[in-house]
């Protein structure tokens, strides 16, 4: 019996869970030693890695890979890292697609902001084989592809040699790149590209500006995060999670980039969306307020209307959705099951039903099947939209 049963869900948000080495199998190998180097080393010892292929290879363990679906979290779930698992793992949750993302990778975005851009690039070339490579085995696993901005010249190239291969989405960070803006003129060639592709740009977590260490030493000891360690998320670095994409999305809608390409869609994915409302609402004032500036009056609508009309986002299971909902419309955040990490907790469906108390069935509909199809275009093809035997009402 899978997770989800009697209707059509999407994921918008999994993860494959890379073991140590992995990405650096796919790079050229004149750039091997180099992104070794800078990838993040984890506080075990390698004994694990060998303990994690072993235990997914157990008999005893793998009986119970049903009834442990959603609590088995990171490397010790189905599919973390085998490919070869992954189809069972969405059978038995009985999602329609998944949006796979990196993990380990998301190390990468570092690069754009180190002293070698070439190495950013050939890095990101890498996770876009190894990211269609864990995928190719089921269609439902829609491969993103990373590009960086760092190289205006070349991200044209990477972004092709990506769709090429079979990426369904291009993230991008939201993070500013060190000497231009997203929204420079010389990007436009690779907004192109993606709009006629019909293949969308995605923001996730780990390409924004982290918070200032200095907000750490605040004379008391260290505050772990979820996992016992210091590396991930605490109540406060949580915060600047949104920052970056809510400096990157006004320029992007105040220079023209979204009415430019007005078919491209964008898509932040584990950004969380209790900002947003706040968001489109200071866009308008800005707009507002300095009106006479010769961009903001080319505009095609208000900038909260732009986004509603390209614009899509993933609430955290924990965010109230249904407000969410109530003050940006029912066209613009989706579904995910952060599949396998521990973020994602172990009953996201009920977490998210809870929270879209008082939502109509359309706007759920929209949340859990029709925004997700609209964000991704042909990045899904149209026998996957539904889970066979259903048709959306």
């Amino acid at each position: 019996m899978p997770y989800v049963e009697g209707q059509t869900v999407h994921d918008a948000d999994a993860h494959v869970m890379e073991l140590p080495g992995t990405i650096e199998r796919y790079i050229d190998p004149a750039y091997r030693e180099a992104l070794s180097a800078k990838l993040s080393k984890p506080a075990r010892d390698e004994a694990w890695v060998d303990q994690a292929r072993a235990l997914q290879q157990d008999p005893e363990f793998r009986a119970g890979q049903a009834e442990n679906l959603l609590l088995r979290k990171n490397h010790q779930a189905l599919g973390a890292f085998d490919p070869a698992d992954r189809p069972l793992a969405v059978d038995l949750l009985g999602f329609a697609s998944q949006l796979v993302f990196t993990t380990a990778g998301l190390s990468l975005f570092a690069l754009e902001h180190g002293d070698d851009p070439t190495l950013a690039v050939e890095a990101a070339r890498a996770h876009n084989r190894m990211m269609v490579d864990y995928c190719q085995v089921d269609r439902r696993l829609l491969p993103t592809g990373y590009v960086p901005l760092v190289d205006r010249a070349r991200a044209l190239e990477v972004a092709r040699e990506a769709i090429a291969l079979g990426c369904k989405g291009l993230m991008i960070p939201s993070q500013v790149p060190r000497r231009h803006a997203p929204s420079h003129a010389d990007f436009d060639p690779l907004w192109a590209l993606a709009q006629d592709a019909g293949l969308p740009i995605l923001f996730h977590v780990g390409g924004e500006q982290k918070l200032d260490p200095a907000y750490f030493n605040n004379g008391g000891p260290q505050v772990l995060d979820f996992h016992g360690g210091a590396e991930n998320f605490t109540s406060v670095s949580f915060m600047a999670i949104p920052v970056s994409i809510w400096q990157t999305l006004p320029v992007l809608v105040f220079d023209g980039v979204f009415d430019r390409f007005p078919n491209l869609k964008f898509g932040a994915i584990e950004l969380g969306a209790g900002w947003l409302p706040s968001l489109m609402q200071f866009m308008d004032s800005g707009a507002l307020a300095f009106g006479k500036e010769e961009r903001l009056q080319r505009l095609s609508a208000r900038p909260s209307e732009i986004l509603q009309r390209q614009f899509f986002a993933t609430p955290y299971p924990h965010e109230n959705v249904g407000w969410i909902i109530s003050n940006v419309g029912e066209d613009m955040c989706l579904f995910s099951s952060d599949y396998p990490h521990v973020e994602g907790g172990r009953n996201p469906l009920k977490r998210f039903n809870d929270s879209l108390e008082g939502v109509s069935a359309s706007g759920r509909r929209k949340f859990f099947r029709d925004n997700f199809i609209s964000l991704m275009g042909r990045g899904l093809s149209a026998d996957l939209h539904d889970i066979p035997g259903l048709v959306a009402a």
